[in-house]
């Protein structure tokens, strides 16, 4: 009996929506945020708070305290989670660089103001200023594409899946497309070349084995109703060992040969030859367009380093049948696509400056001693804001990150990591409290140990990092 009056006694201690809203914290943070938010947090917060009470059970009735300020200070913080943005800016510290779940490259801290000019205040985007009259979206890229892959005309669309459903409906809707087996990938969260072809009109004609497809093959699949031959770049997996595929130059000669495009979906779509930095040889647009292929494909955002992009490059007289394909409307980018992408795609005109400013080729050709520089910066600013008082032990470790983005699965980067092994949590405690923290931290937990790949953390990042640590394993 006394349990139940009790309860009742909380239930009584509960405050009106009214009377919190009365507080004056309350009443300051309605000042910044939609009032509709706070008294819907106001109301969930008693609501919970209500709830816990009827779930009690006898025994933890008495020793369970609630007063107002439990609820104001529970309706302030729920009040601020619903205003934020669901996108966070997170620290990735996994070591991959392309980092699909966490928005695959990084646009250039160069280009903000140009980018938030675009944004904030009227354009020419669709206006010719010399002219005087309506003008096209998509001519603010064609010079700079043009200039850059050496290919005669140029069409940019919002992924690159877009642009090859758009190349093919434009190509060969209505009849066949010739693709070896080998190449028949899946890009992605289940979206297939198969699937892509299908859904722009065109039938798939497979040909070879998965490992192994001839020069012959093609050949012998090529009808009346033939309308492309394509090959698509397997940037996210490789065959090795007992494998032969079709070159470039095999495909544009039997091209010539019976009158049909040659397209090629390149994936990633790389500017510059990496292996002059120490990684493995990744086909360049520009290498495609120099040996004849007519039309190419690629991505604006992964091993190029922009915005998120479908970049179609190639003969003209193909590239303008699909600007009058009624999907190009569907498939159109918009002016923040087209200001991030031009002031990206500018760094690429001197090579040493891409690499520099361009967040991807830069953490992708760190070399050896700036990554030890790196984790050393880590170690002691991690060590030093703690003042050794971590309840863990924390050391340096060679460690591989990846390209990441399905592009290069084979190349591994090495790298240096801060490890650490929490003494009195477990490591999966360890990734849930940094993780959920306040900077989000994402990383890579192995051999219960938690570990902090530098190849991926921003220098201005390594005090946060230090800071949650402190938080989470301080000793006191």
């Amino acid at each position: 009996m006394s349990n139940k009056t009790n309860k009742k006694e909380l239930f009584a201690k509960l405050p009106s929506v009214d009377e919190v809203l009365g507080d004056e914290r309350i009443v300051e943070i309605c000042e910044n945020l939609p009032r509709s938010i706070v008294v819907e947090s106001v109301r969930g917060s008693i609501d919970k708070f209500r709830k816990k009470i009827v779930s009690l059970k006898d025994e933890e009735v008495a020793s369970f305290s609630l007063s107002e300020e439990d609820i104001i200070l529970d309706s302030i913080i729920t009040s601020k989670k619903s205003y934020e943005l669901s996108l966070k800016n997170v620290i990735n510290a996994t070591g991959i660089v392309v980092h699909t779940n966490l928005g695959r490259s990084l646009l250039s801290e160069k280009i903000k103001d140009e980018l938030w000019g675009a944004a904030s205040r009227y354009s020419n985007l669709e206006y010719d200023i010399e002219e005087g009259k309506r003008g096209s979206r998509y001519t603010h890229l064609t010079d700079m594409i043009k200039r850059i892959t050496g290919a005669e005309d140029v069409l940019v669309v919002n992924n690159n899946a877009a642009a090859v459903l758009l190349i093919l409906s434009t190509m060969a809707k209505g009849g066949e497309a010739i693709v070896s087996r080998g190449e028949l990938v899946e890009v992605g969260g289940a979206f297939r070349i198969p699937s892509i072809m299908a859904l722009s009109g065109a039938d798939l004609v497979e040909v070879g084995s998965t490992n192994k497809t001839h020069y012959s093959d093609y050949e012998d699949a090529i009808t009346e109703n033939t309308k492309v031959l394509m090959k698509v770049h397997t940037s996210n997996y490789r065959i090795v060992g007992f494998s032969e595929s079709v070159s470039l130059e095999e495909m544009r000669s039997l091209g010539d040969l019976y009158a049909i495009p040659v397209v090629e979906d390149l994936g990633s779509g790389v500017l510059i030859d990496l292996s002059k930095y120490g990684m493995a040889y990744e086909p360049t647009v520009f290498d495609s367009i120099e040996k004849g292929v007519d039309i190419v494909s690629f991505s604006g955002d992964k091993m190029l380093g922009g915005p998120q992009a479908g970049i179609i490059v190639g003969k003209k007289k193909f590239i303008e049948k699909m600007k009058k394909n009624q999907l190009t409307r569907a498939l159109r980018v918009d002016k923040m696509t087209i200001a991030a992408l031009e002031a990206t795609l500018r760094f690429y005109l001197d090579e040493e400056k891409a690499i520099k400013e361009i967040p991807t080729l830069r953490m992708l050709t760190y070399t050896k001693e700036e990554i030890n520089k790196k984790v050393d910066n880590l170690y002691k600013v991690i060590m030093q804001k703690s003042g050794g008082n971590l309840d863990a032990e924390i050391s340096i470790e060679d460690c591989k990150g990846q390209v990441g983005g399905g592009s290069m699965p084979t190349e591994e980067l090495e790298s240096k990591a801060v490890v650490i092994k929490p003494h009195n949590i477990s490591v999966s405690k360890l990734e849930e409290k940094l993780r959920l923290g306040n900077s989000h931290i994402i990383a890579r937990v192995y051999d219960e140990k938690y570990v902090l790949d530098v190849r991926t953390i921003f220098e201005e990042q390594y005090e946060n990092i230090a800071n949650e640590l402190k938080t989470a394993l301080s000793k006191n």
